[in-house]
């Protein structure tokens, strides 16, 4: 389970890239590359990212990111069946 705990979490980072970046947007500050934004969400970031764009209204618009975030979302969905196959 400790696999799960660590997915968790890696999620919870890439919310907080999410909203620092709408942050940073919102005040016109230096913003951290939609690659780096996009990469994350399809490193088992999706759900996450999915998250944080709902709750925090970032990259709601570009149908890129809504196609990253899903695939993103499937690619955490294949980790979670294969860290309880794992467990058997």
């Amino acid at each position: 389970m400790i696999w799960l705990g660590i997915l968790a979490a890696w999620n919870m980072v890439v919310f907080g890239f999410y909203a620092v970046d709408k942050y940073k947007a919102v005040r016109g500050l230096w913003r951290i590359p939609e690659r780096v934004l996009l990469l994350e969400s399809l490193l088992l970031g999706g759900v996450g990212a999915l998250l944080a764009g709902e709750i925090c209204h970032h990259k709601t618009r570009k149908t890129y990111f809504w196609l990253a975030w899903i695939l993103g979302v499937a690619i955490d969905a294949g980790a979670v069946v294969w860290i309880f196959k794992l467990q058997r």
